[in-house]
């Protein structure tokens, strides 16, 4: 890995746990490229909080369902370290951005379902593959994935799914990536109190309460509960951790 600030890749980092976890990386002295799908207001807003923080910040837009978009994504990031940290490599990916979607299996659409596809685990598998050469030596990789994945819940059987299929890819890539030392772990939150699947949780009593009552600690998650384990993940303290998901659900469902 390069010697000089890290700089850590976080996809969809311009709001909820992806905004959390690269404000996590800024405080824990880290650099950030962050992207955004179409809110570049939002991207902005996050950029100028990392700056706050003495780090440094670029935005860029990325569609991370649309994996014919990925190699003129790749040549931004290029010009984006070029311009802003003089480097070729950058040290960190974290597979963040995503879509909440809640149907059952008999109310889910192929549209719906391809989307969550392209989104959730084709956008993953290529858009690693396209950055590999950038990524430094010795860098890590973190794909976020779901409780979702090890508990059932009507209403996420193809969300709950693709998270799976990304924890199965996480090992092959730990595995594969293990001659340039890249370590590559998963996280997998509960439900969590921001915007994601229009709030549900934050915003919904009667379902936070249900989580609450399922949740060991006692309580929904918030951003700052993931965030923290995002960016610890990428400290050198942590770089014997491979291979592993890690589960940061407040214990739901023990």
């Amino acid at each position: 890995m390069s010697s000089s600030t890290t700089i850590t890749l976080i996809t969809g980092g311009s709001r909820g746990l992806g905004r959390n976890a690269a404000l996590h990386v800024a405080r824990s002295g880290g650099d950030v490229i962050l992207t955004y799908r179409s809110r570049r207001d939002e991207a902005e807003s996050a950029v100028a909080e990392i700056e706050k923080l003495g780090r440094k910040a670029v935005a860029l837009q990325l569609d991370a369902g649309d994996s014919a978009s990925f190699a003129a994504f790749a040549d931004a990031v290029k010009t984006a370290l070029a311009a802003t940290w003089q480097r070729e490599r950058f040290d960190h990916l974290v597979n963040n951005a995503g879509i909440g979607m809640h149907a059952s299996v008999t109310e889910t659409t192929e549209a719906v379902f391809d989307e969550l596809v392209n989104i959730h685990f084709k956008g993953v598998f290529f858009l690693t593959q396209t950055l590999l050469p950038l990524i430094e030596d010795g860098g890590r990789i973190v794909n976020i994935s779901s409780g979702l994945a090890r508990f059932s819940l009507p209403g996420y059987a193809a969300y709950g799914a693709m998270k799976g299929a990304v924890e199965v890819l996480s090992r092959y890539l730990a595995k594969e990536l293990g001659p340039r030392g890249i370590a590559v772990n998963v996280v997998a939150p509960g439900a969590i109190e921001t915007d994601f699947g229009g709030g549900r949780v934050r915003d919904n009593a009667e379902l936070n309460k249900f989580v609450a009552g399922i949740t060991a600690l006692g309580r929904a998650g918030k951003p700052d509960d993931i965030g923290g384990v995002i960016a610890s993940l990428l400290q050198p303290a942590n770089g014997w951790i491979n291979g592993q998901r890690i589960e940061a659900s407040g214990g739901m469902f023990l």
